[in-house]
């Protein structure tokens, strides 16, 4: 609990000190590119409390939920199939690392001639940016199950699809959300490049549109709505994985404890001898 209570005060203080901070020392700035704080959050209040959350706030999230879950599940199905199945690896091994290594938003053109500028392309353009994150961890997880195990599954004759629900896609779980996670916030950047393209809403469109027309405070404003809403997906994601890896975190944080209080009861027993 006290760990917790430590944490919630360092996440709450260290930002509020900086936007003081920022406040203090941006009051009265002439710049039009570094505009004041105080005009930043008028405009922040003025367009997304709560004017544009059902014109872009809301479609950004939509494209963001479809992509990002057609990505998750595409990338474990994938992942799974290519870290059990040696020679699936080995084939497309290379063509994985050949894609995976291609920047998403200098893929931005060809989705646009292949699928226009509607909803549509900018869901694949999510997709892609998304799936090789997943992929790649989940292929490491499956990897990584320990030999025993299978070994046990296949002594009690456990069929393949048991072996794959109850073995291996619980031990590959940790590095899954570590995908998953990681892909999560590759999704909410290639969700806000792909709408600075051929749209026209969201909020990666607002922050175009704002700087296009000088609007600097708004085009602030936009950024921060894009801070916050990866800030709050981050936290929903780490509630619901502490959830699921219930298991897993709570041996880490067992064997962490344990660690620590050997630590302290070896410098207090040198102490005590050296005394």
């Amino acid at each position: 609990m006290n760990r917790r209570l430590t944490r919630l005060t360092l996440e709450i203080s260290v930002p509020l000190a900086l936007l003081a901070l920022w406040w203090v020392l941006s009051e009265g700035s002439q710049s039009i590119f570094y505009p004041p704080l105080a005009a930043i959050t008028e405009a922040f209040r003025d367009d997304w409390l709560f004017a544009r959350v059902g014109s872009d706030l809301a479609p950004s999230l939509i494209r963001l939920g479809i992509g990002y879950g057609v990505a998750s599940l595409l990338g474990i199905a994938a992942g799974l199939a290519l870290g059990r199945i040696a020679l699936l690896g080995r084939a497309f091994g290379p063509l994985l690392e050949f894609f995976r290594f291609i920047p998403p938003p200098v893929t931005a053109p060809i989705f646009i001639v292949i699928w226009g500028i509607g909803d549509l392309t900018k869901v694949f353009f999510i997709i892609f940016g998304v799936v090789w994150s997943v992929l790649m961890n989940t292929m490491d997880g499956a990897r990584s199950v320990d030999r025993m195990q299978l070994e046990v599954a296949k002594v009690f004759h456990f069929p393949a699809w048991r072996r794959l629900l109850h073995v291996i896609l619980p031990a590959s779980l940790p590095r899954i959300f570590v995908g998953l996670r990681n892909g999560l916030a590759v999704g909410v950047v290639v969700m806000a490049v792909g709408e600075m393209v051929g749209s026209t809403n969201g909020i990666g469109y607002q922050v175009l549109d704002a700087q296009r027309s000088f609007e600097i405070p708004a085009m602030w404003a936009s950024m921060f709505m894009l801070g916050i809403v990866g800030y709050l997906l981050n936290a929903a994601f780490l509630f619901i994985e502490r959830r699921a890896l219930f298991w897993y975190t709570g041996a880490r944080e067992a064997a962490e404890d344990g660690g620590n209080r050997r630590a302290n009861a070896g410098k207090t027993g040198g102490r005590s001898t050296t005394s």
